[in-house]
């Protein structure tokens, strides 16, 4: 158990940080690729790309879900990672809209979809990989270590943009300074193949199919035989997608473009929730072990409702002091929710289709509501002229999510079926 989290966190992690990067750099990339006088102008067509990203992964989640299912998790998490690396270290290489002018943005978004591909079978696969190797008492700590590696990539994606926007002039962190962590997408594509390539396929995979309990069209069985499942994922999800999101790529260039904060002020903001979440969600894994998944995430969901509009209130009020801790308590409250998620997911379905039907629910969410969540939030705040409107779109998450646990059974003491 202890060696397949430990596989399964640094293949993800390593992903996330590729994945993660375009967020941190949006200011810049919105700047370099989308040249207007407006800044809330460039940041709605920077997010635009950024949903773009999104817009592959439904797809995605059938192709990896179709070989994970029908081939192994190992197999597909090891194929996931080499097609995320090689889109990463291409966007270091892009010529920007001056040399090249309108083909930069349609070259930037091409490679958002190719990674939008990827990350669609890396994150659900990592999820089933891990918490099918975790005993019935520990699935909720195991779940939740795919979301730690995932903060840690983005961390790390984070503390890198920090240290190259602290150490360089602004002329060269934006002539050359935010390709190099792109470029090191290389390095990361073969640490992570070495590390899949080295680890055991799930245990449960494995008595599936020697027991011949595989689907031979899991595609189908998923929609057939769960389609009640499949529209809960979706429910359920938009308490993690939307607030996470909105928590690790929109505030940082709302911190900075619309507020006006310097963007090393916005990327330390960030840096600091980051470190948080990472410290927070094992133990909201470990809670959900101890008290039931669909409790914990149902109260997180009603502190969504409540706080979300203090919170961002108190995101509005000058100096540094105030936004910073408006961001760390929406964080702890992001944790608390997102800490039980990934294991609520494996045990929505059966073995047989679990791969598939995690995909499905978590890509299609994610397309529709996470990737766009920064761009509709941007664009909100541009039609309403108020910044505290972001508040509302949590709060929908939130009733949404609240909904999607009616009727919910929670299995966190029963045997993966």
């Amino acid at each position: 158990m202890r060696r397949a989290i430990i596989a399964g966190m640094i293949g993800n992690g390593l992903e996330w940080y590729d994945f993660a990067l375009y967020g941190y750099f949006a200011p810049v990339i919105g700047k370099l690729f989308f040249p207007d006088h407006d800044p809330y102008v460039q940041m709605i067509a920077t997010y635009g790309v950024f949903a773009a990203g999104f817009a592959t992964r439904p797809i995605g989640g059938l192709f990896f879900g179709y070989l994970g299912d029908k081939f192994g998790r190992k197999f597909s998490l090891t194929l996931s990672i080499l097609m995320m690396a090689v889109p990463t270290a291409c966007i270091g290489l892009l010529p920007t809209y001056a040399t090249i002018g309108l083909w930069a943005p349609i070259l930037l978004t091409s490679v958002r979809l190719l990674q939008g591909i990827s990350i669609a079978g890396q994150f659900s696969g990592s999820i089933t990989f891990i918490v099918e190797h975790a005993p019935v008492g520990k699935r909720g700590i195991a779940g939740s270590a795919t979301i730690l590696s995932l903060c840690i990539g983005m961390l790390l994606g984070s503390l890198i943009a920090t240290i190259f926007a602290e150490s360089l002039s602004t002329q060269a962190f934006e002539a050359w300074g935010w390709r190099v962590p792109f470029l090191l997408g290389i390095i990361i594509a073969y640490v992570g193949f070495y590390i899949r390539h080295h680890t055991e396929e799930s245990p449960h995979y494995i008595k599936a199919r020697d027991e011949g309990k595989l689907s031979p069209t899991p595609l189908r069985e998923a929609f057939k035989n769960h389609p009640w499942e499949l529209l809960r994922g979706v429910g359920i999800y938009m308490g993690v997608t939307i607030p996470f999101y909105t928590l690790t790529v929109f505030l940082n260039g709302f911190v900075s473009k619309g507020l006006g904060h310097p963007v090393k002020d916005a990327l330390l903001m960030s840096t600091l929730s980051m470190f948080l979440l990472l410290v927070m969600v094992p133990f909201t894994g470990w809670l959900t072990d101890l008290w039931g998944r669909k409790r914990v995430l149902m109260w997180s969901a009603a502190a969504y409702f409540v706080f979300a509009y203090p919170i961002f209130w108190f995101m509005t009020v000058p100096g540094f002091t105030a936004p910073l801790m408006a961001q760390l308590a929406f964080t702890v409250i992001v944790a608390f929710y997102v800490g039980g998620a990934p294991t609520v997911f494996v045990e929505l379905f059966p073995t047989s289709v679990r791969y598939t039907g995690m995909a499905l629910s978590y890509n299609i969410c994610a397309a529709v509501f996470g990737g766009t969540a920064p761009f509709v939030e941007t664009w909100l705040i541009r039609k309403t002229n108020m910044n505290t409107i972001v508040a509302f779109y949590i709060m929908f998450s939130a009733v949404v999510s609240l909904i999607a646990f009616i009727g919910y059974h929670d299995r966190y003491k029963e045997e993966l079926h």
